[in-house]
């Protein structure tokens, strides 16, 4: 395809982890042991550089129910200068086990890289599966001791303060801020097309996702928009999800809703923690990363070059 040059929510329990994608966040305080059933509910998810205008939108995936283009569809989004964002440049997802025929489809994608950022329970639970000459690059960001945080939910409100401390922590952490750092630094550089992705593929992975449309410059609100449509990509896992948690815990279930979908609020909460610390997302990707600014251009010239 040619290269038209142009200028955080799941639960683990039970020993299980609660696969969504979400930063490090533990409540100290014991917690009940949970069933099997309800530890697994989440634990299944349900090419060369072209120009916007030529390629193709990303796949839907059964097995992989959040994959999706960093561009969005269409043309791609609008960002600096009016460019639209490269299409199958960078992929998003939740985890990467494929069925048969997913496996297919990703392989006629000609990947390059993978990018897991969950944590070593997390992988160990549920490895990647890639498709042949794949380079796989660990860069764990915790997923916090959801065990105990389901002790702790009695509200509404509770869930939606648990993820939005998880993205602030996006900001915050020391250990998140060295691996988006070094995962933006190896993006620049690879050879092609790229996936990034955590369990749920929403949270670690949408904050992912809001630096690279950042740094194409595109406007908020479509960004916001971007971020949200995991309720739509995954709106059956998410009933499925809440199905069970109903099953086992009543009607104190829907205090747990906010945790296996987003919310405006959540991404919201690390964008404003950006904006208090670092002033400007280009302070935060200097000073916060460790970016450099020959890397910055080179994300640039990637997504919209």
């Amino acid at each position: 395809m040619s290269h038209r040059s142009r200028a955080a929510g799941v639960l683990v329990v039970a020993g299980a982890a609660l696969l969504t994608s979400i930063g490090s966040v533990a409540v100290a305080q014991a917690a009940p042991t949970f069933p099997p059933s309800v530890a697994a509910l989440f634990d299944s998810g349900s090419a060369a550089f072209g120009s916007s205008a030529l390629a193709a939108d990303a796949p839907r995936l059964a097995s992989i129910d959040n994959f999706r283009d960093v561009a969005g569809t269409g043309p791609g989004y609008t960002g600096l200068a009016g460019l639209h964002v490269n299409k199958g440049v960078f992929y998003r997802a939740n985890a990467m086990v494929p069925n048969d025929a997913d496996m297919v489809t990703l392989t006629g994608l000609k990947l390059s890289t993978v990018f897991d950022l969950r944590s070593d329970d997390e992988v160990g639970k549920k490895p990647d599966v890639l498709p042949d000459g794949v380079t796989y690059t660990h860069l764990p960001i915790g997923a916090g001791d959801y065990t105990t945080v389901l002790s702790q939910i009695k509200s509404v409100d509770d869930s939606r303060a648990f993820m939005q401390e998880m993205n602030r922590q996006f900001v915050t952490g020391e250990n998140a801020r060295t691996q988006f750092g070094a995962m933006l630094t190896d993006m620049a550089t690879a050879t092609g097309p790229a996936v990034f992705h955590c369990t749920g593929g929403k949270d670690r992975t949408g904050w992912a996702s809001y630096l690279l449309l950042s740094i194409a410059g595109v406007d908020p609100h479509t960004i916001m928009n971007d971020y949200l449509l995991t309720n739509e990509y995954t709106k059956d896992s998410i009933a499925k999800s809440l199905a069970t948690l109903q099953s086992y815990f009543g009607d104190a279930a829907a205090n747990m809703a906010p945790l296996v979908s987003v919310e405006s609020s959540f991404l919201q909460a690390g964008i404003d923690q950006l904006t208090a610390d670092y002033g400007t997302i280009d302070r935060y990707l200097t000073d916060g990363l460790g970016l450099s600014h020959q890397t910055i251009l080179a994300l640039k010239a990637k997504l919209l070059g």
